[in-house]
């Protein structure tokens, strides 16, 4: 194919991508009540899923104190056209995460066949587990890592006197950024997968620099999150997690490259011989 046929072939796909994203965005835009009131809002009221699992957890182990009766603010609106534009922002964004799945198939489709036959066999499940990742990331930020930043934040105060009146675009960009962000930091393993297949990282590295990792870990988790111990530990566990479980990929990489290689030695050798 020609650089215009590349060109004309990957116009064709973000074509479907974007119609299979403003098919979810007007779906996200007719289901105002539910995308607003129960899934955008629902961590600005104490009976959010998340809550109340605190809540049941704190009763059990006799700590109370972890069941939460008030979110201390109030989400106001400042602008005439303001909740307009937070429904139609609102809807591309939601249209776009649902739409994450097959956008990233439409691009793999795009890619994979200027691949080798046998990279395309390494790289067998990518769209699945970038796809699973990306979702797993996204719950976890909506259902733990937003939560509990915007309770701390709610609870937090200088002074009794003062009220909280926030801003509605204020809660959503605290509210998406937690969730985008650590969706966008779960798909760590398969990063480390494509770059283990290049030869540009491996186990070792990994492991040598794991001190260096876990203070960079840190630093992201500090930065995603309020200044909050809890919070962070919570987000800092499963990116630790995620950190070693990439090790064991590398690790996996390099051995099924050492016994290919030596496949092919051995059926050389017999060649040979």
């Amino acid at each position: 194919m020609s650089f215009i046929d590349h060109l004309e072939a990957l116009r064709w796909h973000i074509i479907r991508a974007a119609i299979a994203v403003v098919v979810f965005s007007l779906g996200a835009f007719f289901a105002k009540d539910f995308i607003f009131h129960d899934l955008i809002l629902g961590p600005s009221r104490p009976d959010f899923w998340t809550y109340r699992k605190f809540c049941e957890l704190g009763q059990s182990i006799g700590a109370p104190d972890l069941c939460i009766d008030k979110i201390n603010f109030d989400i106001q609106n400042r602008e005439m056209s303001g909740q307009l534009a937070m429904h139609i922002s609102t809807s591309f964004m939601v249209g776009l995460v649902l739409g994450f799945p097959y956008l990233f198939w439409e691009l793999w489709r795009f890619i994979k066949p200027g691949l080798y036959p046998q990279e395309q066999e390494n790289s067998r499940g990518a769209v699945f587990f970038v796809s699973a990742l990306f979702m797993t990331g996204l719950l976890f930020g909506y259902y733990i890592a937003a939560p509990l930043s915007i309770n701390f934040l709610a609870a937090y105060n200088v002074d009794p006197s003062i009220e909280n009146q926030i801003d509605l675009q204020s809660y959503m960009s605290t509210l998406t950024t937690m969730s985008l962000s650590c969706a966008l930091v779960f798909e760590l393993p398969m990063i480390v997968f494509f770059l283990a297949k290049a030869g540009l990282i491996t186990a070792e590295i990994m492991t040598v620099y794991r001190k260096h990792a876990i203070v960079i870990i840190l630093i992201v988790a500090a930065v995603i999150t309020p200044p909050e111990v809890t919070s962070q530990i919570i987000v800092t566990i499963p990116i630790l997690l995620l950190y070693e479980l990439s090790i064991h990929i590398a690790r996996r990489v390099r051995r099924d490259a050492t016994k290919k290689l030596n496949a092919e030695l051995a059926a050389n050798q017999g060649v040979s011989e």
